[in-house]
């Protein structure tokens, strides 16, 4: 850690429980999303987003949805990390912060991490398969506050899938920063692997010790042990 000038962090199962996600964002973007459709259709940023959509219902050969919508949902069931769904959900999410429906949910060490790695003059990022407008979102309406004052960089899947070294390399040039000075903390392996083989250090966050059997060193269970 003191040879890291930056910070990168997963968001799911890492600075917010996997329970929120999948508990509170995804139901209430599944709720929202054919009203939010039917309303914003014609409007330029959705219709972007849909076209994407579009292009990859027609390179998917394990589908067949008559709608847009059906193809969202459907997207959803199997968690896939579709940009353009991303994005839409990220849009779904902002109305919903926006009116007091949602609040973001850090854990309780999160706030004080980002405190006192920002007094050491460390830089904080986050890489997430959600959007970068879900991000922002999220750490700006906390039940802590607004943390996004404590953040440097947003990354989302544009960069890359987060399984793959390139897509650090990316990060670290975005943020103009060696990447052997950049530390990586998520709670997926496969994640840490992409991001090690990339020249970046890593470090297993483990939340629930419990419910893990990965082996990966080092490995922390709070954001107070960095």
């Amino acid at each position: 850690m003191p040879e890291s000038r930056a910070i990168l962090l997963d968001i799911e199962g890492t600075t917010t429980p996997v329970a929120f996600v999948y508990e509170v964002l995804f139901p209430y973007a599944r709720k929202h999303l054919e009203d939010f459709v039917r309303a914003h259709a014609r409007e330029e940023s959705l219709e972007a987003d849909l076209a994407k959509l579009r292009a990859e219902q027609a390179s998917d050969p394990e589908q067949h949805a008559e709608s847009p919508v059906e193809y969202l949902l459907w997207l959803m069931d199997r968690d896939r990390k579709s940009t353009a769904l991303k994005s839409i959900q990220g849009k779904i999410w902002e109305e919903g912060y926006r009116s007091g429906s949602l609040q973001g949910l850090v854990y309780d060490d999160v706030p004080r991490a980002f405190a006192r790695w920002s007094r050491q003059g460390k830089r904080i990022a986050i890489f997430s398969s959600g959007s970068v407008l879900a991000q922002k979102l999220l750490f700006g309406h906390t039940t802590d506050g607004d943390l996004t004052s404590y953040l440097g960089g947003y990354f989302d899947t544009t960069v890359g899938p987060k399984r793959e070294a390139e897509s650090y390399v990316k990060i670290a040039r975005s943020l103009n920063l060696p990447i052997r000075e950049m530390l990586f903390v998520s709670d997926v392996v496969p994640e840490l692997e992409g991001a090690k083989a990339a020249g970046m250090s890593t470090a297993l966050c483990v939340r629930i010790p419990s419910q893990t059997s990965a082996a990966w060193s080092p490995t922390i269970n709070s954001f107070d042990e960095l």
